[in-house]
């Protein structure tokens, strides 16, 4: 599936409409807080998986949203109004988070891993 349209709703949501005539809506707190970038989520390295900690201060702009930019014909990269924009959101990866959003899922990152 590829989306056809992208846009905010009321500043709070990320509504998707894909080309099967299906339609996500992710809350933006639960976008943000599922970044996908290492600095968010950590990364692997030779089998050796590096979380990093979380974060400890929270700021409103964070779950901002300033600019969307489609990275080539897969994702997309979303820059915050906090200034982070590392995060690269797959068409998977966004089908995913709206229906573990929707189930009242979060995932589940051990830090000591």
């Amino acid at each position: 599936m590829k989306p056809i349209q992208i846009r905010l709703l009321e500043k709070k949501f990320l509504s998707i409409n894909w080309d099967e005539s299906f339609v996500s809506k992710i809350g933006l707190k639960y976008l943000r807080d599922e970044c996908p970038c290492a600095n968010c989520k950590g990364e692997t390295i030779l089998l050796k998986t590096y979380r990093p900690p979380k974060p400890t201060i929270f700021n409103p702009d964070m779950y901002q949203i300033v600019n969307i930019q489609m990275v080539g014909e897969y994702a997309i990269q979303i820059k915050w109004k906090d200034g982070h924009n590392t995060g690269i959101y797959s068409w998977e990866y966004l089908q995913k988070l709206a229906a573990e959003e929707e189930s009242g899922k979060t995932q589940k990152y051990d830090p000591m891993l």
